[in-house]
């Protein structure tokens, strides 16, 4: 039972998904071109057949069938408890789409992620079939949600395309803007203007899907900072997107972009200038009403949420606050967050914690210099 059905399992998501449920309507990105990521890298794109997909869907149905018939059998009358879902990762027997889906029902059977980078690349009329039967076989999804390029939108679809996806169940897009900027958009070889990224966004808000634009932290480097922000605020001010994610740009050797920082072209910001760099584009958001999310340990000060404009001084006083503290202390909260540790500024009040992160460093430098910082950049490059 446990090991003759599978389903394909994409190999990212947004972390916000992490409970979702992942079902793969594309594969790999067609895109692939963009110098600041590596995950579909080598990888070809293909459109997977309405059959296959359909068949995946079957297969997920049959184990979610397996799993409930199980919980009855192991006297937990049909229910996904955290000691059922500890039964089924300790057995061996068990699969990864087995756990996937254990998981999702243990969280409520609620959410879906559809994969891979860019599922509208498909015709829209075998998504929305696809998203059909998808939720003909589980009734109590209530959110779905995709991965989404902006040119794919503002070029192949429209309103009424994504209004039909929409009442199909499509929930929410995520975009990666990454950046406002012409030059840096080329530079990154992105695939899509400043003009694109508005013209997609507004579709997408004028269709009634929620909208969810990634900002790249760290996009123009020392160089290009200021373009950056003033270009990447002028985007978000004109869309008005539900969410806002920051991610941090972390560069890594099988990247594109690499070559250009060992060529001295792209010089990358420090993550001090990075956060006074997200704190000007915070400060150059006006007159909409999106959500900033800041769900990616990439980002150092996690604690950056908030609803615009209600909670844009808080988000800046939390900026204000990391700047003001010593270069000790700064570093401290660094090392501390990158090590998992620490998750807010208030938890440098931890005397032990704070004196037991302080005594590594000290240790570290003292055999090593310059060991600290190699080790804040790998613990970066795992989180990737």
């Amino acid at each position: 039972m446990s090991n003759s059905l599978r389903y394909e399992i994409g190999p990212i998501r947004p972390p916000n998904e992490a409970y979702s449920l992942l079902v793969r309507f594309t594969r790999n990105c067609p895109w692939n071109r963009c110098a600041f990521c590596r995950v579909y890298k080598g990888r070809r794109f293909e459109k997977r057949s309405l059959d296959e997909i359909k068949r995946d869907i079957d297969s997920i149905k049959a184990i979610y069938n397996d799993i409930l018939a199980l919980s009855w059998k192991q006297g937990y009358a049909g229910q996904v408890t955290e000691q059922f879902v500890e039964s089924i990762f300790s057995a061996s027997s068990f699969n990864e789409c087995y756990k996937s889906v254990v998981v999702w029902l243990y969280f409520g059977g609620k959410n879906v992620f559809i994969q891979d980078a860019n599922s509208l690349t498909m015709k829209p009329g075998d998504f929305i079939s696809a998203l059909t039967y998808l939720k003909e076989a589980f009734p109590t999804i209530e959110r779905v949600t995709s991965y989404a390029r902006s040119r794919t939108i503002a070029k192949r679809l429209s309103v009424e395309d994504l209004k039909a996806m929409k009442e199909a169940g499509l929930t929410r897009l995520h975009i990666g803007l990454e950046s406002g900027n012409d030059f840096l958009l080329t530079y990154m070889n992105k695939g899509v203007t400043k003009d694109g990224h508005i013209e997609s966004g507004r579709k997408v808000k004028k269709s009634g899907i929620e909208l969810s634009e990634y900002v790249v932290l760290g996009m123009g480097g020392r160089k290009w900072w200021k373009e950056h922000v003033d270009d990447t605020s002028d985007v978000l001010n004109a869309i008005n997107p539900d969410f806002i994610r920051f991610r941090t740009l972390k560069v890594t050797k099988d990247m594109p972009l690499f070559e250009k920082v060992e060529s001295g072209d792209f010089v990358i910001s420090s993550e001090e200038e990075i956060i006074k760099e997200e704190r000007s584009l915070i400060e150059r958001l006006n007159g909409i009403t999106s959500y900033i999310k800041s769900d990616h340990i990439l980002n150092l000060l996690e604690e950056i949420e908030g609803k615009l404009p209600e909670d844009k001084e808080k988000m800046l006083r939390i900026i204000d606050d990391f700047t003001s503290l010593g270069d000790e202390q700064r570093l401290t909260f660094r090392f501390g967050r990158r090590a998992g540790i620490y998750r807010r500024l208030n938890d440098l009040n931890d005397e032990l914690t704070y004196f037991k992160i302080r005594k590594q460093i000290r240790e570290m430098e003292q055999k090593e210099p310059g060991s600290v910082e190699k080790t804040l950049s790998l613990l970066l490059e795992n989180y990737i």
